[in-house]
């Protein structure tokens, strides 16, 4: 399994922070790739992602072609009013992607995700390695 770096030329929330300035307003709506966390244990790989603020039913994950790939999708809102005008409104909208390679050591079809306290969790079992097994093969 390897993890496409946050660094590569596919990571359009680094390549507009680090070529163009940044304003307060734009970061609320910009396009956001959260940090995750690969484990390798003897019988799978664990995945956690921090997606703190997003809900549930706005993550999807999916398995194509030996690629699991992590998709999520933020909106929310905060407003302040006194006396029916407002005074201070801000609004967070943003999506993100992250893609993984699975390889052919994992057991894509046995993938399971958990989500809870804004942590999503992926655990991934590997293929159990098959032990060649001796066979007498007779003479004719």
């Amino acid at each position: 399994m390897s993890l496409i770096p946050r660094s590569s030329m596919f990571d359009i929330d680094r390549f507009f922070g680090d070529n163009w300035p940044r304003s307060a307003d734009r970061e609320m709506g910009e396009f956001f790739a959260p940090r995750v966390d690969i484990r390798e244990a003897s019988d799978h790989f664990e995945i956690t992602a921090e997606l703190p603020g997003i809900d549930r039913d706005n993550i999807h994950v999916h398995v194509n072609d030996g690629i699991l790939t992590l998709e999520a999708e933020s909106s929310q809102e905060d407003k302040e009013e006194k006396d029916g005008t407002v005074i201070r409104q801000e609004r967070r909208y943003g999506k993100f992607m992250r893609s993984f390679n699975l390889g052919g050591d994992v057991q894509e079809e046995d993938i399971k995700a958990m989500f809870k306290d804004g942590v999503l969790t992926l655990k991934a079992p590997k293929v159990a390695e098959k032990i060649p097994q001796k066979r007498r093969i007779e003479i004719e």
